[in-house]
């Protein structure tokens, strides 16, 4: 874990040379865009990834590590089953050990009104497949040993899982580039290259590539990379901070969150350890132009939000961040090739007194080592995968909103799919571009 996060920019694993050209092109090397990768190089597609920093560098590799079907958006569910599928071919097919159980996933609830949520959404677990079951106070203390908490109850998915990102994305984009994909880290996209009124191919710090479909994965420079091309996509970032702490003895195998607190136990003995819910987010311009599409989730997330006057230099929405640029300049993806907020220690030093509050026979945890990360989101807290229907020849796959890993692998299928014009297997009404220009008012709906 020496080199993480991953921003040492001398130690590039992908250098890959850009062919003049290829079939499909995709911004971004995060666990969509990889995934999305080898499933079009499994298709037979000639496939670049431009990554402008790090494969997996951001948010990607910074995650829980959480392989979650559990309290997942209705829409999403189904292709989150798909996801956990594949997520146990993948852990055998790449050869390495990326830290992949099945150890499930245990949600506590504070009081009764969290416990109903709960319920109502165990329905739409049913009808997926999925085993997540209620759990009593009894059944949730017998769950977690030696615990001291007030919880009323509880969710738990047995067949959920986890795995170590930082070691996973990486795995998975050596298996991408077997496949056939092309990687390249250091190596930004500026703008794409239309022509005839559709896509033709895009323009990169190190020249141009041919292709007639790109699939835009960019977390969260997403929204910045489509203003910059015409194409209003309302999408904010927010800080999630996390930690891992020296080895202790287990508490319970899976991953665990009530509103104060989530863990997951890890490979080397220790705990990755984050504030349930606490998030921060930097007020910019994107902040003031999107706030009507975001109106619903203000209204619920202001409790758990830290808000920040301005974000640091260079950061999509910082204010001093370009908007426009030609293909010749350097564009902001290049002046900041890596994301690494500061993290909130406030929230983690809460979430560490939580935890020994819960188990003082454990004492408290020792920090090994404190990171963030910016998580996209979307109005509805649902991504976007769809074609941009003014631009053919544009894929969009982004808005993951901080639970992009455990899903990617199945994003990584369907969005394949949408650029080979297969069927995807899924219904993506939920997750189309036109719906931010609909006129319905866009809100979360029953995930958590």
């Amino acid at each position: 874990m020496s080199d993480f996060p991953f921003t040492d920019l001398s130690r590039l694993e992908h250098q890959d040379a850009l062919p003049e050209a290829c079939d499909t092109l995709i911004i971004g090397g995060g666990i969509a865009g990889v995934m999305t990768a080898y499933f079009l190089a499994k298709q037979g597609q000639r496939v670049v990834v431009c990554e402008k920093g790090r494969i997996a560098g951001e948010q990607s590799s910074r995650n829980w590590g959480w392989i979650r079907q559990q309290g997942r958006h209705p829409a999403e569910l189904p292709i989150m089953v798909e996801a956990n599928r594949l997520w146990h071919q993948l852990a055998d097919e790449v050869g390495e050990d990326i830290g992949f159980k099945t150890t499930g996933i245990l949600y506590m609830a504070s009081d009764q009104a969290e416990l109903e949520t709960y319920e109502r959404w165990l329905p739409y677990a049913r009808q997926a497949g999925v085993d997540s079951r209620a759990l009593s106070a009894q059944e949730l203390a017998d769950n977690l040993p030696g615990a001291r908490a007030n919880w009323v109850g509880g969710l738990y998915t047995p067949s959920d899982a986890r795995a170590e990102p930082w070691l996973a994305v990486p795995a998975l984009a050596r298996l991408a580039k077997r496949t056939g994909a092309l990687l390249r880290e250091h190596c930004a996209v500026r703008s794409l290259d239309i022509a005839g009124g559709k896509v033709a191919g895009v323009w990169t710090e190190a020249g141009r590539v041919r292709c007639n479909q790109v699939v835009l994965a960019g977390g969260a420079w997403s929204s910045l990379f489509a203003r910059a091309q015409g194409i209003v996509l309302p999408q904010l970032s927010v800080l999630a901070s996390a930690m891992a702490t020296n080895p202790m003895p287990a508490v319970f195998p899976g991953g665990a969150a009530d509103p104060a607190l989530a863990f997951r136990p890890r490979a080397d003995g220790g705990y990755s350890i984050a504030h349930g819910f606490s998030l921060d987010f930097y007020l910019g311009p994107d902040a003031f132009r999107y706030f009507g599409a975001f109106r619903e989730q203000v209204k619920s997330g202001l409790k758990t939000t830290r808000l920040r006057l301005a974000a640091p230099t260079g950061f999509p929405d910082a204010w001093g961040t370009a908007r426009r640029w030609i293909p010749s300049e350097e564009t902001p993806f290049e002046r900041l090739r890596v994301l690494n907020p500061a993290p909130n220690m406030r929230a983690l030093n809460a979430a560490l007194d939580r935890f020994a509050d819960t188990w003082p026979t454990l004492g408290r945890p020792t920090i090994r080592q404190a990171w963030a990360g910016m998580i996209d989101t979307l109005p509805d807290e649902v991504p976007v995968l769809d074609r941009v229907p003014d631009v053919p020849g544009l894929v969009i796959a982004t808005g993951l909103s901080g639970h992009g890993f455990g899903i990617g692998p199945a994003i990584g299928r369907v969005v394949a799919d949408l650029v080979t014009e297969r069927a995807v297997g899924h219904d993506l009404t939920a997750f189309s571009f036109n719906r931010f220009s609909s006129g319905q008012v866009l809100k979360p709906g029953l995930a958590f």
